[in-house]
């Protein structure tokens, strides 16, 4: 299991109040496994490699299902053999508690 975050459970957001600050940002991006990169304080993304593109595309629906789940959805670029997975909460414009619970329940995917 990637970390704790992984146990909990998306919630909804109640608006701009919502997002992180720097030092939760980093404390939050530290208990994700490696890989994650943090893009400007604003989303984090990674990039997972597979063996050809129906492996690629079962991640990604296996993604996709999860993202139903929670009730958050991340931006998915789907290519031969890689899938890029981007987090950021929307409706608030930036990070939240959320798109780290999210990236660490898809570490547990793979």
């Amino acid at each position: 299991m990637a970390s704790e975050l992984a146990t909990k459970q998306c919630k909804p957001c109640e608006g701009k109040g919502d997002t992180l600050s720097p030092e939760d940002i980093k404390k939050y991006h530290e208990e994700l496994d490696s890989g994650w990169e943090l893009i400007e304080d604003h989303h984090i993304e990674k990039e997972f490699s597979f063996d050809g593109y129906e492996p690629a595309v079962e991640f990604t629906n296996v993604v996709a299902q999860l993202a139903q789940q929670e009730n958050h959805h991340p931006d998915i670029l789907l290519s031969y053999g890689k899938v890029k997975v981007t987090l950021t909460t929307h409706k608030v414009g930036g990070l939240t508690e959320n798109d780290f619970v999210l990236a660490a329940k898809i570490e547990d995917c793979r």
